[in-house]
């Protein structure tokens, strides 16, 4: 059984939803453009003109508008301008935190709180399901930037932030790594720019919690934003997202060997001073890639951008002539240890890619099995 569906002792963390409804209040005193009203605690956890319309419909038929906030087996926490709801999930989609949801709240059986639908989700952060199913797993849902947080304490596994970046671009949300950990070290500045060469396109921040040094400059990025903390237990996710949010989340001592022990259990949204929300994650001690050829394309634009020269269209860059990103390679121009990356990444993806095509064609094939076996049993009458 997974931890992430154990009940937290004491208070939820839930509870900073109400203890904070008067500083969003506060906060949304000025209507977001296009709306009439006031919209309240949902306006600081992310609802914009667009939702408000999408939610239209829904709060005309007397159903409550709110943000998914955390998930259990088969009921969830949702934060909605009224205060915190405990809703079942319904017959539709499975729910995941950060979603936007429609609650029905008088009507239904028990009189208890249940969610009639899920808004369009805008981004998703998914992984490969550890059950092994063609499915992915969602982490995270309606996120405008992800935090790979990376701690300098220990080397950088650059083919590690690789794979999270890749993960992070597939999603649609923009990636940030946050060097955590900065005061543990005398070379952060060299440590960021090796990691900014493997990280086109995403800010690299150095952080530490202890000196500030940073959390300023995150601080300006997360405001209004939902963002979601990813990395491995002991990478200081937990210490950051306090040094967000103070909330005072608990915070786990890091073994000799640099691997650290689980604080945070479940997924859950914090809320942020300047607005907007933190989705605090587990630490992933590994997360395998999930239909994401977007997101590696990204990941390695510099890779597809020798690769555009490339003599043929479908070249390996293994031993091709006229393969310029082997010549890149051979002139400095993209150091080897990136495309091996880029290589075994691609590997994975298209194993991932082939293996859910197969069950999916075993899946139709059954399917289509049972529907033959029922016309047989009962054939159609003659006309």
């Amino acid at each position: 059984m997974s931890s992430e569906f154990s009940e937290p002792s004491g208070l939820s963390r839930f509870s900073q939803f109400d203890q904070f409804s008067d500083r969003f209040s506060d906060q949304s005193s000025h209507p977001f453009p296009g709306s009439p009203e006031t919209p309240g605690v949902l306006a600081a956890l992310g609802l914009d003109a667009d939702r408000a319309a999408e939610f239209a419909p829904y709060t005309d038929r007397g159903l409550v508008a709110g943000r998914v906030s955390r998930v259990d087996r088969s009921t969830c926490d949702i934060v909605t301008d009224h205060g915190t709801l405990r809703a079942a999930h319904g017959s539709g989609p499975l729910p995941c935190t950060g979603d936007w949801a429609a609650v029905a709240v008088v009507g239904t059986p028990n009189d208890e709180p249940v969610i009639e639908a899920l808004l369009d989700r805008r981004t998703a952060l998914t992984r490969s399901s550890a059950s092994g199913r063609s499915e992915g797993q969602v982490l995270a849902v309606n996120v405008d930037a992800v935090l790979i947080v990376v701690p300098l304490d220990i080397e950088p596994d650059l083919g590690r932030i690789e794979r999270l970046l890749t993960v992070a671009w597939d999603s649609g949300a923009q990636p940030v790594v946050v060097l955590t950990k900065a005061d543990t070290v005398d070379d952060a500045d060299d440590v960021r720019a090796d990691v900014e060469a493997a990280a086109p396109g995403a800010d690299v921040i150095v952080v530490s919690a202890v000196t500030g040094e940073g959390v300023e400059v995150l601080g300006a990025i997360a405001a209004g934003q939902t963002l979601a903390l990813i990395g491995t237990s002991g990478a200081g996710k937990s210490t950051l997202a306090n040094a967000l949010t103070g909330a005072g989340l608990a915070t786990g001592e890091v073994r000799q060997d640099g691997k650290g022990r689980h604080t945070t259990t479940w997924r859950e949204l914090i809320p942020l001073p300047g607005g907007g929300v933190l989705v605090d994650t587990p630490g992933l001690r590994g997360i395998g890639l999930f239909d994401v050829n977007d997101g590696l394309d990204m990941a390695f634009s510099d890779v597809e951008a020798f690769a555009e020269e490339c003599r043929f269209a479908d070249c390996g860059h293994v031993a091709e002539p006229g393969c310029a990103v082997l010549e890149a390679v051979e002139t400095g121009a993209l150091p080897h240890r990136r495309l091996e990356s880029y290589q075994k990444l691609r590997r994975e993806a298209d194993w991932i890619a082939s293996r859910t095509d197969y069950r999916l064609r075993a899946e139709r094939a059954r399917q289509w099995k049972v529907i033959h076996k029922e016309m047989r049993r009962n054939p159609s009458p003659k006309k």
